[in-house]
Parts: structure tokens; sequence; C-alpha cells
């Protein structure tokens, strides 16, 4: 697979501080039981999400510097 020369993962963060508590996901990897979890319809702060794969239930929190936080609901 090629390598993006001109990658940096600092911007990664820039772009997610950037957008603070208002940032959206659309994928997330379950505390309970590590499996990925893609949303087509993305999530936010305030949101309810559930595992597809365990049914644990999670209130989302985002940051605000646009970090995700998963609370059992």
């Amino acid at each position: 697979m090629p390598i993006d020369q001109g990658y940096d993962e600092d911007d990664d963060e820039k772009e997610a501080s950037a957008e603070g508590a208002g940032r959206r996901f659309g994928d997330f990897d379950c505390p309970e039981c590590d499996a990925n979890n893609p949303y087509d319809d993305r999530f936010g702060d305030g949101d309810e999400v559930r595992c597809f794969y365990c049914g644990a239930g999670f209130l989302v929190e985002v940051t605000e510097a646009g970090r995700l936080r998963l609370r059992a609901s």
C-alpha cells in the first residue's frame, strides 16, 4: 500500500478540535466487546448508540476538543 508522504496525524487532531463538541462520528468501537460499529447516520453529542454485536447501549458525549466518549446507558 502506498504511503502518503504529506500525511501528518497531527492534522487529524487539529480538524477534530476545530469541530469541537459539534463533531459527528460515523462509527465507534464498543467499550464492552471491542467490536467496530459503523453507523450510516452520523451521531454526535447527546445521541444514544447501541452495539450491533453485544447489544450494549451508550450515551454519546463529545468533548470540546472533539473527542468521543461513550457512557453506559
